[in-house]
């Protein structure tokens, strides 16, 4: 196939590119904007693949996406091109509604009027894979898992906007007969993710000897993926998955938020031990408006109807997490450098930050 993929030099798109150019015979356009988050870094040397184009290209831009698509006349398109940061989605909600709900119907409406176009043949290999998150469904109490019927209850500007999407990849299914498959993901992990979120950030200060930030009491639930692992699931869905259908993707790795930041710190004192241990460094702050106390994602329909299971244990994945950013500290402080108020800690407005 040729696969378009938007959002293609983000954290979780770069990972997708690079399985797809590694590891298959598809080719490969990727389309993103190249916002603050974005690192052609994270593509190594998959410019260099024959296999492999590069469109700078905003989704809101209606004719240069109608562009691309008559250009390269894709197989199938795999929608990650999204503002993804909670925190920031709390500052600059207008942003995420912009990117991830108008963005979205734009990319919808030029891949109906391609598909539309088609052959009789190429219509029915065709497939349109948007890739959203658990965080629409809202906050877990104590027991149970987000299952593909759980209705949405969105509790943040940033799962607000990913909802808004996620219906109108719906409605174009049911109104328009585009074919197309949702899957939701749980929270991403690995190497090239933008220092914003909890691991990097909480990895990159401790390395600087600053202050390791924890929302409220630490005791907030996430459950963890492994990006590498995210990436085959995401393909695998795409080939194998049926059209209409929504399919979670989850790592069967639920850890509190204050775990997590002592198991970095842990591997941190082995790795890189100083004079005293990392955790002694964790301050806890106020925590951020509408923190989702828990989520959980149940993944048996990935399994079972798609044969996917992650391959990355939490604590195998982290360990090689730590030690990828230990070994790239290059990379990371350029993009800190490039993007210096990006890359601190947000969500709390400035007037309690």
């Amino acid at each position: 196939m040729k696969i378009l993929v938007t959002g293609g030099a983000g954290f979780i798109g770069s990972a997708v590119i690079r399985h797809l150019i590694r590891n298959t015979g598809h080719d490969v356009v990727n389309l993103d904007c190249l916002t603050y988050a974005a690192s052609l870094e994270a593509l190594e040397d998959i410019p260099d693949s024959p296999r492999y184009r590069f469109q700078r290209v905003d989704i809101g831009d209606a004719p240069a996406v109608r562009e691309v698509f008559a250009r390269h006349s894709p197989d199938a398109v795999m929608h990650l091109a999204a503002e993804s940061h909670v925190d920031r989605s709390i500052d600059s909600p207008r942003d995420f509604v912009t990117t991830n709900v108008v963005g979205t119907c734009v990319l919808l409406e030029a891949a109906l009027e391609h598909y539309e176009a088609l052959s009789a043949p190429a219509r029915e290999r065709f497939r349109f894979h948007h890739v959203s998150t658990d965080e629409v469904f809202g906050s877990l109490g104590a027991e149970g898992r987000f299952v593909e019927s759980t209705p949405y209850a969105p509790r943040s500007p940033y799962s607000a906007s990913k909802a808004g999407s996620d219906h109108l990849v719906r409605a174009w299914h049911h109104t328009y007969g585009l074919p197309t498959i949702i899957t939701n993901c749980s929270n991403n992990y690995g190497p090239y993710q933008f220092p914003e979120k909890l691991i990097p950030l909480t990895l990159l200060n401790a390395v600087d000897g600053r202050p390791l930030p924890v929302y409220g009491n630490g005791e907030n639930i996430r459950d963890w993926l492994h990006v590498e692992d995210h990436a085959q699931a995401l393909l695998t869905a795409l080939e194998h998955g049926r059209v209409g259908r929504d399919y979670n993707i989850g790592g069967d790795s639920e850890r509190r938020n204050i775990d997590v930041v002592r198991a970095i710190c842990a591997q941190l004192d082995e790795l890189l031990p100083s004079e005293r241990p990392h955790a002694e460094a964790i301050t806890f702050v106020t925590d951020r408006p509408g923190h989702d106390q828990r989520y959980a994602i149940d993944a048996s329909r990935a399994r079972e109807e798609l044969g996917w299971r992650p391959q990355h244990s939490f604590e195998s994945g982290l360990r090689a997490t730590v030690q990828w950013y230990l070994e790239n500290l290059e990379w990371c402080r350029s993009i800190q450098q490039r993007h210096a108020d990006a890359a601190r800690r947000r969500g709390l407005r400035e007037s309690a930050a």
